[in-house]
């Protein structure tokens, strides 16, 4: 059997004349490559429609889940997959009618609206419902039936209406949720937890393969297909990990209680990839069609709007979203458009290849996107959700001089940018979002990190995993080292969970939550540290 990756058709024609990314705009390569990216043709949509009373199955085995909250509108997603772990999902290449309830109460007594849609087989028979013309700042419920089945409940809300005094907001963040480290006990937890959305900062699934008895959840119950145990690299392959990750029970249980705010990191497509750059140098054609192939389902599997449905191997992931007065959201995107990395990847000690003015992790696009919203914005707390340590992290064995190529620290040269332009559009709270590390942090964002003592412009907290890096511990074994070395780093823990922040008028509070195990299912979960910074006069203390 060949070893060449089987991608989609059209993709690999198109490879055949695809030069670096930076030709597509201006080639045909370009335009084959962007295979279906818009709703399918009239031709599309003229062809068989499956009835769906033929549907014997449950077709909503992946759940529901809303996203990007608005003043007056809810994304709703669903997905049809009556037999999830098949290239396919168990339904014809036939477009499917399905239809869609949002009420103010749960039974559904008082519909405000209701329509009807349509599963197309070009987007895996994936929904994606934006609901318009509704009231700001409240809770919605809503369903989808499709024959004779009827979906889960899903809890949403919409987002207060702009220029609204908001007195508080509550956010959970999440992040990296390795389904072969074990279980998604945290999302249980989280899914009783009293919050208002959810960002996932990234590392959503894993590229990497994924055993017969589900690699640390070590089961006894089943038995997962081969389809898992390798790589994804095809389309086929990137919807059916999906199917795997969104089938768990608790994982769906997050998504029907809260809305979430999604942006990738670098294993929804490959590991430490940089823009066209692979992990493993593949030729830059070969590794565009795997992009293409892992964000065109990326989005078909997320509660995201229109604007991020992707273009071959683009997609604009980066966005802004509000809270009222209370908080702007500003979502980052630090892969599509990242240099690469310098000195070869890895913790290096800093040269001027890392250190030049080229370097940039998001892009000088959305570095100016990021700077003039910042310029523009009337919130009390401007948060910036995004995906690799953005404060210094010094190596915690003394001496040591290398820092993460991957991260900020990677480069230097593009924070100072941004920092420049937090002060030029003087953002007193600054509040930066993290996931990647598998540990949590709460750190002091300093003006210059060469110096303990100047001022602190703002705060990180960093989000541990769901479950990548298995149990972990509490004290890792270099918890004393990274905290003698970084005198801004208030706290470190390297146990699974996630972090709650209350965002209020006078402070923000974060709560970081963890649990026991994650190789076992049903830990108990515990808040292992608490800390609050003020407006106006950031700088993280212990609650």
């Amino acid at each position: 059997m060949s070893n060449v990756p089987q991608h989609a058709p059209e993709l690999r024609v198109a490879a055949q004349h695809l030069g670096r990314r930076r030709f597509l705009t201006v080639t045909g390569a370009a335009a084959a490559l962007a295979f279906a990216t818009n709703l399918p043709t009239a031709g599309t949509a003229a062809a068989a429609e499956l009835d769906a009373r033929k549907i014997t199955n449950d077709p909503f085995t992946l759940g529901v889940a809303s996203g990007d909250p608005l003043p007056e509108s809810v994304l709703l997603w669903t997905r049809l997959a009556p037999t999830p772990y098949e290239t396919g999902s168990g339904l014809p290449a036939e477009r499917v009618e399905v239809k869609w309830e949002l009420a103010h109460d749960e039974r559904f007594k008082r519909v405000v609206r209701r329509g009807t849609t349509t599963a197309h087989p070009e987007f895996n028979h994936s929904v994606h419902v934006e609901v318009d013309h509704l009231a700001p700042g409240r809770v919605y419920y809503y369903r989808f039936r499709t024959g004779s089945w009827v979906s889960e409940t899903g809890r949403t809300r919409t987002a207060p209406a702009a220029g609204r005094h908001v007195s508080d907001l509550t956010l959970a963040a999440v992040s990296c949720q390795a389904y072969h480290d074990g279980y998604f006990t945290a999302y249980r937890h989280l899914a009783q937890d009293d919050v208002d959305v959810v960002f996932h900062l990234g590392d959503y699934l894993y590229e990497y393969a994924v055993t017969s008895v589900g690699g640390a959840r070590k089961y006894t119950d089943r038995v997962l297909p081969d389809v898992f145990n390798r790589e994804t690299v095809t389309l086929d392959d990137y919807r059916l990990r999906y199917a795997l990750y969104k089938s768990d029970p608790d994982l769906r249980a997050a998504h029907a209680a809260h809305p979430f705010v999604v942006t990738w990191d670098d294993h929804e497509t490959e590991n430490n990839y940089a823009d066209d750059t692979s992990e493993n140098d593949d030729p830059p054609a070969e590794f565009l069609l795997r992009r293409a192939s892992a964000y065109r389902a990326y989005w078909e599997n997320q509660p995201l709007r229109r604007p991020q449905l992707p273009h071959g191997p683009d997609a604009q992931l980066y966005r802004r979203l509000g809270w009222g007065r209370l908080a702007q959201f500003d979502i980052l995107d630090t892969r599509q458009y990242r240099t690469n990395q310098a000195n070869g990847d890895g913790w290096k000690s800093p040269t001027p290849e890392s250190e030049a003015a080229s370097q940039t992790l998001p892009g000088f696009t959305q570095e100016r996107w990021l700077t003039d919203g910042w310029r523009r914005s009337h919130a009390l707390w401007n948060v910036v959700p995004q995906q690799v340590t953005f404060s210094r992290r010094n190596n915690p064995a003394a001496g040591d001089t290398t820092l993460s190529m991957d991260s900020w620290d990677g480069y230097p040269a593009s924070r100072e940018r941004l920092l420049k332009g937090a002060d030029a559009a003087r953002v007193e709270n600054l509040m930066v979002l993290t996931g990647d590390v598998h540990v949590s942090y709460a750190m002091d964002i300093k003006r210059d990190f060469d110096d303990p003592a100047s001022r602190t412009v703002g705060t990180e907290i960093v989000t541990t995993s769901i479950t990548s890096g298995k149990d972990g511990s509490a004290k890792p074994s270099n918890w004393a080292g990274y905290l003698a070395r970084n005198p801004h780093m208030k706290h470190y823990n390297g146990q699974r969970g996630y972090v709650t922040v209350a965002l209020g008028e006078r402070e923000a509070r974060a709560d970081f939550k963890t649990v026991s195990a994650v190789t076992v299912p049903g830990a108990p979960l515990t808040t292992a540290a608490s800390f609050v910074t003020a407006v106006g006069d950031q700088g993280l203390r212990p609650a």
